[in-house]
């Protein structure tokens, strides 16, 4: 279906549907003020917006709002943007992605993780606690091994501060190619189960695709001889009703877990009242103010000069 813009195309009236709406619009507007901007948080926004509007700019579509109304171009505030794929955005609508890098702050994330598994921060609070002088050998992370799921802007970002702690870093990745040198080896997708196996740690940062989902099965777990799992990338790239089991068999010793199937995680999931499981609520890489207005101007540009932007999302591949 072909889009319902043609170029070069110049937006009006922008629509963002995002809690920090205000910083967004206003960043925007001293680099754009002819351009007219209503916003409001993504759940509070309505049809007559979207009716009103040719653009609009959020991480998720309004959940009560069944058409797109007059928006011919969505700009998504993520990287991930697996919210707008799928049936519930028309293909006629452009379809493009945050600019910004997110990968030394999910980085940071997951270094801070793995230190805390390392230095077994967790116990020594909970001695501290209870005022016990609870001595303990602590291995380095300097030596260990990790296994990158991903090898694009957030994995080189990962790979570039693991190996600089001395931590032998291997990547996984679609094409299993990368130039980076952060990376000692890259492979292809289907050797992952015989990798999986040296790895101390799995560390995830794919978005959610056809050829993702479900990618970190049972049995790849079950391969892991006591790896941490870390998932800052989506919920769905990891099978997470096996991950109880996991640390019950020893297949990992322990998980840190940004990103879920269901988000907020249900009260239920047994996640949550396991020790050996470090959980956040999907905040290893938050889109800034700055970020989301840059890269949205940046691809207005681009379609004012008669180009299809380079961050316009490939349908078919998820990204």
């Amino acid at each position: 279906m072909p889009l319902s813009l043609s170029l070069p195309f110049s937006p009006r009236r922008i629509v963002i549907g995002a809690n920090a709406h205000a910083g967004i619009a206003a960043a925007i507007r001293r680099r754009r003020p002819s351009l007219e901007i209503r916003g409001a948080p993504f759940t509070d926004l309505t049809a007559d917006d979207l009716a009103w509007a040719d653009t609009y700019i959020g991480f998720k579509r309004p959940p009560t709002i069944a058409s797109m109304g007059n928006v011919q171009w969505v700009h998504s505030t993520g990287a991930g943007v697996d919210g707008w794929l799928g049936p519930g955005l028309d293909e006629s609508i452009l379809l493009t992605r945050s600019s910004e890098s997110f990968g030394p702050m999910i980085a940071e994330w997951a270094v801070a993780r793995i230190f805390a598994v390392q230095q077994q921060l967790a116990s020594l609070a909970e001695a501290q606690r209870d005022r016990r002088w609870a001595p303990r050998d602590i291995a380095r992370v300097a030596g260990t091994r990790a296994l990158l799921l991903g090898t694009g802007d957030i994995g080189r970002a990962i790979a570039t501060s693991l190996s600089a702690l001395g931590v032998h870093v291997t990547g996984v990745s679609r094409s299993g190619e990368s130039t980076h040198p952060a990376f000692s080896t890259v492979h292809r997708i289907d050797a992952l189960p015989d990798l999986a196996g040296n790895a101390d740690w799995l560390v995830l940062s794919l978005p959610d695709t056809p050829a993702t989902r479900g990618l970190v099965s049972r049995d790849v777990l079950a391969r892991c001889r006591g790896a941490v799992l870390l998932n800052a990338g989506r919920g769905t790239v990891v099978d997470e009703a096996a991950i109880p089991e996991a640390l019950d068999a020893g297949w990992l010793r322990a998980a840190a877990l940004d990103v879920f199937v269901t988000e907020p995680l249900p009260t239920a999931s047994p996640l949550w009242s396991d020790r050996r499981v470090m959980i956040s609520p999907h905040i290893s890489g938050l889109t800034t103010i700055d970020g989301a207005a840059s890269g949205f101007l940046e691809c207005v540009e681009s379609l004012e000069r008669g180009e299809w932007p380079r961050w316009t999302v490939d349908r078919a591949r998820g990204y």
